[in-house]
């Protein structure tokens, strides 16, 4: 039995995602389909971008992740169909893959990436405005059938990459960005694990708020108080213990966060 998650910035009032949902099962009925989320932010492909990222690797091999956050639908934008690892993938080619592809060129992970060119695999009649329904669906209903990814369509050597924020080395630290805020407000950055595995004694500078120094869970502090930590994938985040983060500090998406470094010590 095939796996297929479904994540898309739909919301759950108009039935689209049930829509989806009928498409695939079908043509593939013994399907299982997971909802990884419905709640992205509207046409937010970064954010879509960083869930599946760091959801994708939790999943099963041969699971496929349908992904249909498309501000291009419609447009000239390519559909793709890819198996990058052991995972596969149905969505758009506006960058969805980026932090994907970025790991399997770090890793040596097999990458393949189709364009879905091969209306013989879509609903009889794609609308302009919702493939997610036309095209994405049945594809990966096809591909849970067992249709080789190569049958999907051509081949394709340059999906879409965003530009991605990345942390800059300062004489006293790093310099970053806000990446992300959660439902919970709290406030993550491009700032990773990795980044600071070898600082001590640091300072995290978000607006007006210093925080000093990290902790390793949110219940080391009192509820209101700020803390610095990292979050489950290894982002610096910063939240306000059983309070709103991005609330509380008026903070949001893309603005500055400055990690002052007192000492960085020997690997």
């Amino acid at each position: 039995m095939s796996i297929i998650t479904l994540m898309t910035d739909f919301g759950l009032k108009d039935g689209n995602v049930g829509v989806m949902k009928g498409v695939i099962l079908g043509i593939a009925p013994q399907t299982k389909i997971v909802d990884l989320s419905h709640l992205v932010g509207p046409q937010n492909v970064l954010e879509a971008a960083l869930i599946l990222a760091r959801s994708a690797p939790y999943f099963p091999n041969d699971t496929i992740h349908v992904v249909v956050v498309d501000p291009g639908v419609g447009t000239n934008r390519r559909p793709l169909a890819a198996r990058i690892g052991r995972q596969r993938f149905v969505l758009p080619d506006n960058g969805l893959l980026t932090l994907l592809l970025e790991r399997a060129e770090q890793s040596g992970q097999l990458v393949e990436v189709v364009h879905l060119d091969r209306p013989a695999y879509w609903l009889a009649n794609v609308s302009h405005v919702f493939h997610g329904r036309d095209i994405f669906s049945p594809v990966a209903g096809h591909l849970a059938m067992g249709i080789p990814l190569a049958e999907l369509g051509s081949p394709v050597s340059n999906p879409l990459k965003l530009t991605l924020p990345r942390p800059q080395r300062t004489t006293t630290g790093l310099l970053g960005e806000i990446i992300h805020i959660d439902h919970f407000g709290n406030i993550a950055t491009n700032i990773r694990r990795e980044h600071l595995g070898n600082a001590s004694k640091l300072a995290v500078h978000l607006g007006t708020q210093r925080i000093d120094g990290l902790v390793q869970t949110f219940g080391e502090r009192p509820a209101g108080e700020t803390v610095a930590l990292y979050g489950s994938t290894g982002d610096l985040i910063v939240s306000v213990v059983n309070g709103n983060a991005a609330q509380s500090l008026g903070m949001q998406v893309g603005d500055p966060v400055e990690v002052i470094v007192e000492v960085w010590n020997s690997p």
